[in-house]
This record gives C-alpha cells, sequence and structure tokens, in this order.
C-alpha cells in the first residue's frame, strides 16, 4: 500500500522506527503478545482476532520487523504520522513498559506538540533512540 506524498522507503523507515520502541532486546524481534500494543500503540485499531493472526504468522516466540511492517500495512488506515499528545501520555503509561505519570512529565516537556495538539512520532522515535 502507498500512501500519498510519503515514498514506500520513508514508510518503511517510519516502521522500523515504531517497532524499535517495542524491540526490548535490539535484536529486531518483537513477542507477539506485544504486537496488539505496538499497533494500538500507533493509533491502530486491531481486533483481537486480527492481532492472534499476526501473531500466528510471526510464529510462536517472536514478530521480525518484516513481519511488524506486513501486518501493519494491513491495518494503517490513515498513515498521517502523527499521535496526539493524549495518545502518546496513554501508551506509554498503559502499554509494554509502563512510566510513570512523572517519567511522562518529564518526557513530554522535551516532545514538540502542534497547535492541535500532536506530535509527529517519527521524530519522537528519534529522539527516544538517541538518548
Amino acid at each position: 500500500m502507498v500512501y500519498e506524498g510519503i515514498s514506500k522507503e520513508e514508510q518503511k523507515k517510519e516502521y522500523y522506527q515504531a517497532f524499535k520502541l517495542f524491540d526490548n532486546k535490539g535484536n529486531d524481534t518483537i513477542p507477539p503478545e506485544a504486537l496488539g500494543d505496538l499497533l494500538r500503540a500507533l493509533g491502530q485499531n486491531p481486533s483481537q482476532a486480527e492481532v492472534t493472526e499476526l501473531a500466528k504468522t510471526a510464529g510462536a516466540n517472536t514478530a521480525t520487523y518484516e513481519e511488524f511492517v506486513e501486518g501493519f500495512q494491513v491495518l494503517d488506515k490513515d498513515r498521517s504520522g502523527y499521535i496526539s499528545a493524549g495518545e502518546l501520555r496513554y501508551v506509554l503509561t498503559s502499554l509494554g513498559e509502563k512510566l510513570s505519570e512523572g517519567e511522562v512529565d518529564e518526557l513530554m516537556k522535551t516532545v514538540e506538540v502542534d497547535k492541535n495538539g500532536n506530535i509527529k512520532y517519527e521524530e519522537f522515535i528519534k529522539q527516544i533512540m538517541s538518548t
């Protein structure tokens, strides 16, 4: 699927950066149980059946980046590249390795929020990965 204004290569780079947030071991894999959280963190709303099917495709132990991209391409409807500050706060305090409200407050001080209350998550991911 090609998105208007975004080359396929740029799209793959953005997927990879998002994937790396959930790749806690740095080995280009995520556990299947994290797949749903990852997709929801990126503003998608997959059903549990869709997540289960994607996890089956990925295998019993881990999902690779390429498998994540394939699954995400199926579910990605908008591909705006933005997440609301509220959604980001929810993700950081509720999914994966949960941060405390204080930790999120500190992190949010360094994040650029646009006039609509949105954060370009590609920039956010770059920021996190560089620290």
